[in-house]
């Protein structure tokens, strides 16, 4: 589990979102609504699916985001939340924090995570994950 969720507004170009994408090395990105809520999720799925379009460097985000935020639950064993990814078909789940009533997305797990876990040698090797990660200032 990563603390901190790639996101980008409802208008945000399809060019950048997939720039994003790689030089981060992230499966997609929260798009946030007008309050600051996870209102949809973009990213290589999304983005493959819209390539098609003769307009694609002119849409948006908006235009193109899978509406809602998968999430799951932040206090389950890794192996329920692979399992419980695999059934909904997801690659990234997140976990959602309710500050005075908008909702958003805190943490995120994908299957890169789970990858991750299974080829680590030790510990040491996933230092950058989960609640007691060390944090860049």
């Amino acid at each position: 589990m990563t603390i901190g969720v790639p996101t980008c507004k409802l208008d945000a170009p399809v060019a950048d979102i997939a720039r994003f994408l790689i030089d981060n090395n992230v499966e997609e990105m929260v798009v946030l609504g007008d309050e600051g809520e996870g209102v949809g999720v973009v990213g290589y799925e999304e983005l493959v699916s819209a390539y098609h379009r003769e307009n694609i460097r002119e849409l948006t985000a908006e235009q193109v985001m899978r509406e809602g935020v998968p999430e799951l639950p932040s206090d389950i064993p890794l192996t329920v939340a692979a399992q419980m990814m695999k059934d909904k078909k997801i690659r990234v789940a997140y976990m959602n924090h309710n500050s005075a009533g908008i909702i958003y997305p805190a943490a995120m797990i994908s299957y890169r995570h789970i990858v991750r876990h299974l080829a680590a040698k030790d510990e040491s090797e996933l230092k950058d994950l989960g609640l007691a990660a060390e944090r860049k200032s």
